[in-house]
């Protein structure tokens, strides 16, 4: 059999968009005598569409432009395409529907329903109480949805499903398994999947073709990287990684023919080895890239502070949309060093920059001063505050004045800590490397300068000074980031226990080896800044743990790390 996967690159709701794409890849596999096309998971209306799919003429929509799509494919192809369908029990099931020959032929219900981490298909969707398989070009194709195959697989601390569909599909007879897929970037998962899909594959004795979405969608980033693996476990075709692609496998020959219409990113071919710092890079790329383009932003704008957090964001915005639409924007104090602002002006150089103004907060800061005395106290916390604030004030002023987002600066460690400022340096509409450690932030700077022709850079992206000095946000004389905080080694080595293995103090202590009270302090910042994380700008997710939809914490709590 001739199988085609079509990995798109849908826009929630966009139904005109997603049906264009739709027919363009339905006729381009037509073209070279596809007989089985598979589409990604929800592929029609985009995915997760969270409550939207709920909203009145969102199913029926979809319908029509299901109805139309089918008018366009053979009798010799059968085109599998993701959509809501009405349902008993809830309204809507999340469903594969099946074309051929013209019209719709019958539909798969999703039969796994996530509902951990930023899943919460339960909410919305009734559960498929059986296998579909069917007949078609002399093989018996089983249809499963996402779940249906992964089972929670590659998530840590998930209760098992008692059903196993894939397993049901080869009771039935089935050859082949064509799995639609929307699973969420993380980093180091698609290694986990090729050894899944091919132990599967051997366990069931089916080729299973898996096809995955691609491109960012909020907070998530989808990476592609859709494979045909052959009952014994060998990959027989892969898609790329980052990119929207369409390739076609004839199983019979193993005959691979690439069609690669990618239309926004370059992506990674397929094979190509990545580490996990340069799958972060490519998935923080994307998913700014398209959060851009989805929300109708054509520019950007960034507080340079010359600190090694505001240099990488300025490069991933240069590798998603270009130095020219960037506008980078120097706000120093009366604490700020030369060296500051030399060092973000050279990260506006080495990017080409489309523009860089200089706005100084100090009259702002003192005509603030002036005016609070004697009502209000400016030292200590409250000073510090005030001038990022200043900042975050100046910085949405520019938003407003020349339409472009402004991306915040911050990392996963200062999110944690809640080492920043709400209406300050928290401003913004996404936060690019909200889930990189500040250790992580720059290990990815490294690799950018030692690497840089890779990424697309003509020249190491990140000023050298910026990754050299001490971490400081300038806003006391000689302050540094540690006067605060405990070394971002041993800060990080805690909240990867704490935060992403949701692990004791006890568990951090053991692993850590730090001392207990350390521990604990790291502990109580990170419960008490929840109520700045829930207010914080879009951070694109790249652990299983991200700050945002994923980790849902109460503000108001009363639980103490010491029991």
């Amino acid at each position: 059999m001739k199988i085609a996967l079509a990995q798109l690159n849908s826009r929630i709701g966009d139904l005109a968009a997603n049906e264009a794409s739709h027919a363009a890849a339905i006729a381009r596999a037509a073209e070279l005598g596809a007989e089985l096309v598979v589409f990604p998971e929800m592929s029609l209306l985009g995915y997760p569409p969270r409550d939207l799919v709920e909203r009145q003429g969102v199913a029926d929509s979809c319908a029509e432009s299901l109805a139309r799509l089918a008018t366009l494919v053979p009798d010799s192809m059968l085109a599998l395409v993701g959509l809501p369908v009405p349902s008993t029990g809830r309204p809507l099931a999340n469903a594969m529907a099946l074309l051929r020959g013209g019209r719709v032929v019958g539909f798969a219900h999703k039969q796994l329903l996530p509902s951990y981490d930023v899943f919460d298909e339960d909410r919305h969707f009734t559960p498929g109480d059986r296998t579909v398989v069917v007949d078609h070009a002399g093989e018996r194709v089983a249809v499963l949805l996402c779940e249906d195959l992964w089972q929670a697989g590659d998530a840590r601390g998930v209760r098992r499903y008692a059903r196993d569909p894939l397993a049901d599909a080869a009771v039935q007879g089935a050859t082949i398994a064509a799995v639609s897929s929307a699973s969420p970037f993380v980093a180091g998962k698609d290694a986990r999947h090729v050894e899944l899909l091919s132990m599967r594959a051997r366990a069931c004795g089916v080729v299973i073709a898996s096809c995955n979405a691609v491109g960012g969608h909020d907070d998530l980033v989808f990476d592609g990287g859709s494979r045909v693996v052959a009952a014994d476990g060998t990959v027989a075709l892969q898609c790329a990684r980052f990119a929207e692609d369409l390739r076609v496998l004839d199983t019979a020959s193993r005959v691979r023919t690439p069609v690669s219409p990618s239309r926004t990113h370059a992506g990674l071919d397929p094979g190509v080895h990545t580490d996990l710092d340069a799958e972060r890079f490519h998935a923080i790329v994307l998913g700014t890239r398209d959060y851009l383009a989805k929300t109708g932003h054509a520019k950007v704008a960034i507080g340079l502070s010359g600190g090694i957090d505001s240099a990488l964001v300025a490069a991933i915005a240069s590798a998603a949309i270009g130095g020219a639409h960037i506008t980078g924007i120097l706000m120093p104090s009366r604490y700020s060093s030369d060296g500051s602002v030399s060092d973000a002006l050279e990260t506006a150089r080495i990017l080409g920059l489309g523009r860089t103004e200089t706005l100084p907060i100090d009259a702002i800061h003192r005509g603030i001063e002036s005016t609070v005395e004697g009502k209000f106290s400016t030292n200590g916390l409250a000073g510090e505050n005030l001038q990022s604030r200043t900042r975050g004030l100046l910085m949405m002023l520019a938003s407003n004045a020349t339409g472009a987002l402004v991306l915040t600066t911050g990392n996963k460690s200062e999110y944690a800590a809640g080492y920043a400022t709400l209406y300050g340096d928290m401003n913004g509409g996404l936060a690019p490397i909200g889930d990189l450690y500040k250790t992580e932030v720059y290990a990815m700077a490294r690799m950018l300068n030692a690497r840089f022709a890779e990424f697309g850079f003509a020249q190491p992206p990140i000023p050298a000074a910026s990754i050299d000095k001490a971490p400081s946000a300038e806003l006391r004389p000689n302050q540094t980031d540690q006067d605060s905080l405990p070394p971002y080694e041993e800060l990080d080595a805690v909240l990867r226990v704490l935060v992403d293995g949701e692990g004791s103090v006890d568990d951090a202590v053991r692993v850590t080896g730090s001392p207990r009270e350390l521990v604990l302090r790291i502990a109580r910042m990170l419960d008490r800044a929840q109520f700045k994380r829930d207010q914080a700008a879009v951070i694109l997710k790249l652990t299983p743990r991200a700050f945002g939809r994923g980790r849902r914490y109460p503000i108001a709590q009363g639980w103490g790390w010491s029991r």
